[in-house]
């Protein structure tokens, strides 16, 4: 098995970038899994051109991006991902799309079609913070997640894609008060878990993983 993993460069006048600073210190074998490690651009549609790039170059059978969800306090695996671009703020390239579609042609949503409940059980068997997120956002992230999910269901039927949001690093957050961070060393771990559970499962738990609001 192959895994494209990827991780989104710095934006929103962060310095540095949880994601892709935790992708590339991923083990390069993961579960017998070969890891490949990809930075993509903060940026609306050139961020799925690199990835397609990546995909036809490398043919992983899976994609699983990863990005920085400041605020949140645990490692969470999105379950869905919008056709829609509401950007709060402008991207790396200065574009800031309000209520436009990811793909024109494309449905409302995708669910994506890694084992999100396993991924989640796996990093908490770690001791690290874990859950299922049903809402990847209106930026960029979801616009990866959306989007990934379009070109594999369109143009690369049988690969799976994934979307993981990861908390701001210790050093993101001590001017920001009250805000939560997570260490490197278990972003590093609770990834590599979850991609243990994407090589070692084949039909997801059938677990709790909802909430009320």
């Amino acid at each position: 098995m192959k895994i494209l993993v990827t991780g989104f460069d710095p934006f929103g006048g962060e310095p540095i970038n949880p994601a892709i600073e935790t992708v590339k210190r991923l083990p390069d074998v993961i579960a017998g899994a070969e890891i490949v490690k990809l930075e993509i651009p903060t940026i609306c549609h050139k961020s799925l051109q690199v990835i397609e790039e990546a995909i036809e170059k490398y043919d992983p059978d899976v994609i699983l991006s990863i990005g920085q969800a400041g605020g949140r306090p645990d490692i969470t695996v999105e379950r869905i991902g919008i056709n829609v671009d509401d950007c709060r703020i402008p991207d790396n390239a200065g574009n800031q799309f309000i209520d436009e579609p990811v793909y024109p042609d494309g449905p409302a949503a995708y669910f994506v079609t890694v084992p999100i409940k396993s991924m989640v059980q796996k990093i908490k068997s770690r001791g690290i913070p874990a859950s299922v997120s049903n809402t990847a956002g209106t930026f960029v992230c979801n616009h990866v997640t959306y989007g990934v999910c379009h070109l594999t269901a369109t143009r690369y039927p049988g690969k799976r894609s994934g979307f993981i949001h990861i908390p701001f690093l210790p050093q993101q957050v001590i001017d920001k008060k009250n805000m939560p961070s997570m260490s490197q060393e278990l972003l590093v771990e609770g990834i590599t878990a979850a991609i243990e559970a994407i090589a070692e499962t084949s039909e997801d738990i059938k677990v709790t993983g909802g909430a009320t609001h």
